[in-house]
């Protein structure tokens, strides 16, 4: 009651100023809230675009994943790293496989592809329950390729 009382007291110029510049307001204030509702929107878009890259990518491997052998009885470590690497294309990517501590390997890759090395590390946990404890991976010099060291404990 109190505002109407005040825009009453007004004469009658500045009663229509004060409403006109509240109906300026009004409008600024809604064209800012749909501009920001939109721009929200727009990044929800591109993140769901990413997911679906990310989904399509994962069912495309999974077949191949569901369809290495199991790990070969009596094989260590080393040698099943070895195997997954060349067997995933990494043959000429790895540059080192050396103990790290008890139960544990370091491995090097330099300039894999990392889809070769995400896949190949699945194979490792799916065939020997590898686990990845620690992972260094650095961009190589061309997308989608990489340095990486990692170590990694079997069971």
């Amino acid at each position: 009651m109190i505002l109407r009382e005040w825009h009453s007291s007004l004469a009658e110029r500045e009663q229509r100023m004060v409403t006109w510049g509240a109906v300026a307001a009004a409008v600024l204030l809604l064209t800012g809230l749909v501009w920001k509702l939109g721009n929200a929107a727009a990044a929800a878009e591109v993140r769901v675009e990413g997911k679906r890259q990310q989904l399509a990518w994962i069912e495309a491997v999974t077949p191949r994943l569901q369809a290495t052998p199991a790990a070969r009885a009596g094989e260590s470590l080393a040698i099943a790293v070895d195997r997954a690497a060349r067997e995933s294309g990494l043959g000429d990517a790895l540059e080192g496989i050396e103990p790290a501590g008890p139960g544990t390997l370091r491995v090097r890759f330099k300039d894999a592809s990392f889809d070769a090395l995400a896949l190949c590390l699945a194979r490792l946990q799916q065939e020997r329950g590898a686990v990845t404890e620690t992972a260094s991976v650095n961009a190589g010099g061309e997308p989608g390729r990489v340095d990486a060291t990692l170590v990694l404990r079997g069971h």
